[in-house]
């Protein structure tokens, strides 16, 4: 397997790769497609994947294209 370079911070702190957007075959709602550091990979509607928190927070904030170098 490749080295886990992450593209994105959960704002619990978590690291992530988003690996890339796919269509729910039923309903065609857009999904993303992402994986964790621990190398499980997850699944979540793509709105929510870039939602930000009541607190103006990001969900899953992008990180510097540096630091997934």
């Amino acid at each position: 397997m490749d080295e886990f370079k992450p593209t994105h911070r959960h704002y619990k702190g978590g690291l992530y790769r988003k690996l890339f957007e796919a269509r729910h075959s039923e309903t065609e709602e857009l999904l993303t497609v992402y994986q964790s550091a621990d190398g499980r990979y997850w699944v979540r509607p793509a709105a929510m994947f870039s939602e930000r928190l009541p607190d103006g927070t990001l969900r899953f904030a992008p990180l510097p294209a540096e630091a997934s170098d």
